[in-house]
Formats: C-alpha cells, structure tokens, sequence
C-alpha cells in the first residue's frame, strides 16, 4: 500500500471512531459523558450475517404479558394477539430438523406484517425421540438436541419480537408411532406426574425468564384422544388429571400463562342443551382431580373450523360468553382468544354469515371480545392457507388496531 494512501485510510478511520464516540456521548447527555446505564437500557439485536439491525428494545419496559381485569396486558398496556399458528417447519423440528436460519426469516416476515403472536408445536408426535418415554409411559427428560434447538428458537422469538403460545403435546401423540406409550402415561398419577416433573418443570425453568414465551398450550385438542378410538377414547378424567398436574407445575415455576387449545365449545363449556357436556378443562373440573389450586388454565384459546358452525356458530361473530346463538357459552371469568382458523377465512355458505374474510373475521373477533386470533397457518403446512392469506388480514389489524398490537413500540 502506498504511504499516502495508507495516511489517508488512518485519518478516515481515526475519524469514524470519533464521530461514534461523539454519537454515543451525545445519547441522552448534553454534557457529552457516556451515561452506561442508560445505553445498558437499549437492546440491539445486529444479524451477524447481514449486520442488520433487526430490532431494538427498551430494556426497562417488562414485556411479560400478564392478566390484569380480564384483559391481556404488556407493560400496562393493553394488547391484543394479531397472531397465527406456524406448528412447524419441520415436523417435530425441535430435537429433529430445526432450521433457525428459515425461523429468524418466516418470524422477520411476519412481523413485519403486523403479525405480534405465533402458536408453534414444539413436540408435535415425538416421532423424532426428543422426550424420553419407556414402554410403561413414564417420562425421564428429553435429549440434549432436543434443547439446543429450542434455546436457538426462543432467542430467535425474542430477537424478533414475536410472542410464542407453545404447544407441549398433541392428539397426535396418542394416534400412532409411540401411541401406546402416552397413552400409559395418562393411566396413573405417578406416570402424568413423570411428564409434569420431568419435562413441563424444565422446560419451564429454562425458558421462563424470555418474556417472549408467553403462554404454554398443554395439549391440542385434547376431545380427540377421548372421543377417537384411533386416539384411544381416554376417558376426561385421565385426559385432564395430566392437564391439571402439567398446569400446577407451570403456575408454581413461573408467570407464564397456560390454557389448551380444545377443537370446540363442547368440552369447553358449562352452557345449557345437549351440544355442551361440561368444561373438562375448568378450574373445578381440574381441582376435582388433583387437589392443588395452581392445576387451572388462565385463559380460553378455542378453535374454530366451518364444521364447528352450524353446532356453535361462528366465533368471530359472536361474544365469547354469551349464550348461543350470540355466543360460545365460554366462562366470562376469562380472557379468550381463537387458537385456531383457517388463514383462508371462514365460509359463508355453511354458517349462514355472508362474504367471510379472514380479514372480516379477525376485525369481528376484535369487536365481539376476542383478545386475539390466530390463523391455520402461515406457512401452508396443509389447504387451509398459508402465508400470502394471512397477512391480508394481520396488515389490516396492525394498520387499524396497531395501538393494541404493538403497544410497546
């Protein structure tokens, strides 16, 4: 290199690091000190790959979402959940195929369309081993790969600013594969124990710090594994004795909220007539179980598909706790929001509600008392829609409602 141009290079970058000490010197201080503790205060996340700056965050507000007078709230402020499910990437990706890369991209993407919230499964069949289950449906942890791949994801959640509904287990599990093995685990107290103990505990303590997992989901749609034979039929008892214990544990380990995604108001409720057979998941119900007053659920997250209508009607259009047909006859004592649509929008023609769009059935929940929805999915994973039909919807929310969406922006 040639001296001149080697003095030149020294003097430009001599000059670059003073202007960014002036910049950092001039934050908030007109006396020019550098204040450590409020540039402590500021997050910023920089992609490595691309240096980008993907978000920053004020460190002091507490983004832990919390229930305050039966509604959601994030640093005060009230918020609703413009969400949507992304189940998986890769089925059973945690402990599988986990791609972070393609995780920090899809929740880069939805957030930048108006999206706040995903419903992720983070053990979708257990196909892939992740939690260790002998033959007699005891419980003992889960494998090493298994939580590196999870702690890579939540860092991923948090980085981009998304809040996670994670779900635990599925109907899926008592379907097929290892199905035999979960279905021993709901047959006794010491077994559901084990899950409670060994895993729910755990996973909890490790991750209960990240504000950005804000709600567990135990089980989706749990009314399958008693009303299919192919589940099992597992009485309610069994079904819920797990639920009550898995709930305990979360509510003594930490402030994470927990509910269970059920696939419709008939195991969800209380309400009056034939189309409704208790709440198999209420506080009393579980307490009658397991005699602990930490096994309830904080909230309702329901879901909805067109066959659901003509037995319940439509959710969006109708209130949470009223009775039918202007409501889904959920107990008012708790917030709830829909866990589950399809991202192509609810169809008219077999509820009787005319021109649905997702986009018309989001506003509608809002309206109604929903605290948020949560679109069947944004990445395709079956014909319900994927991506390009959820964020019509979640861009009009975020342009319209975007106080309460993003209320710590």
């Amino acid at each position: 290199m040639k001296p001149k141009y080697f003095l030149a290079l020294v003097l430009i970058l001599t000059l670059s690091v003073c202007g960014t000490l002036f910049s950092c010197a001039d934050v908030g201080n007109p006396g020019g000190e550098v204040n450590e503790s409020e540039i402590e205060n500021i997050n910023t996340n920089i992609n490595i790959d691309t240096g980008e700056d993907i978000m920053r965050e004020d460190k002091s507000i507490d983004r832990r979402i919390i229930i305050e007078n039966g509604e959601f709230k994030a640093g005060g402020k009230k918020i609703w959940f413009n969400g949507v499910n992304t189940p998986w990437h890769k089925w059973n990706d945690f402990g599988g195929g986990y791609d972070d890369f393609w995780w920090n991209e899809h929740f880069k993407a939805l957030r930048e369309n108006g999206v706040n919230s995903v419903r992720v499964w983070i053990n979708c069949n257990n196909d892939n081993g992740a939690i260790i289950i002998n033959d007699a449906g005891m419980i003992t942890g889960a494998s090493q790969k298994h939580w590196a791949d999870l702690d890579k994801f939540f860092e991923t959640a948090e980085r981009n600013g998304i809040y996670i509904m994670a779900t635990l287990l599925s109907f899926d599990h008592f379907k097929s594969g290892s199905a035999q093995r979960w279905r021993d685990m709901l047959a006794s107290d010491e077994t559901a124990d084990s899950f409670a103990e060994n895993y729910v505990t755990p996973f909890v303590n490790r991750y209960k710090n990240n504000p950005y997992l804000w709600s567990i989901d135990l089980c989706n749609e749990p009314d399958w594994v008693y009303e299919n034979p192919e589940c099992g039929n597992i009485p309610w008892e069994q079904i819920s004795n797990l639920l009550a214990r898995a709930a305990a544990a979360i509510h003594e380990n930490s402030d994470i909220l927990v509910t269970v995604g059920l696939s419709f108001p008939k195991y969800n409720s209380d309400g009056p007539g034939s189309a409704y057979e208790g709440n198999k998941i209420s506080d009393e119900f579980l307490q009658s179980l397991y005699d602990n007053p930490n096994a309830y659920l904080d909230f309702w997250s329901p879901h909805y598909y067109d066959w659901v209508g003509p037995w319940y009607g439509v959710p969006f259009y109708s209130t949470p706790s009223g009775q039918m047909p202007g409501g889904w006859a959920l107990d008012g004592s708790k917030p709830a929001l829909i866990g589950e649509c399809r991202a192509k929008g609810s169809n008219g023609e077999t509820q009787g509600t005319e021109n649905n769009t997702l986009i018309t059935d989001y506003e509608n929940a809002y309206l109604n008392g929903w605290q948020g929805v949560m679109a069947w999915t944004s990445n395709g994973v079956d014909g319900n829609g994927g991506f390009e039909d959820v964020i019509l919807a979640t861009n009009y929310m975020a342009e319209k409602y975007g106080d309460m969406i993003f209320p710590l922006d």
